[in-house]
């Protein structure tokens, strides 16, 4: 019983995981962006040659 649990949630949490993918790329082609992974940003403080 306790790996139908584990296994039905791990299918919840795959299913959040797609749906959220699925919006954010919605919500940047929706502004104009590509999207990008979090290596191409800029440091928060600017600061990116040290």
């Amino acid at each position: 019983m306790t790996g139908t649990l584990r296994t039905s949630r791990e299918d919840r949490l795959a299913a959040k995981l797609r749906e959220n993918l699925r919006r954010r790329k919605a919500q940047g082609r929706a502004l104009g962006e590509a999207p990008s992974s979090d290596s191409d940003r800029p440091l928060p403080n600017g600061d990116a040659d040290g």
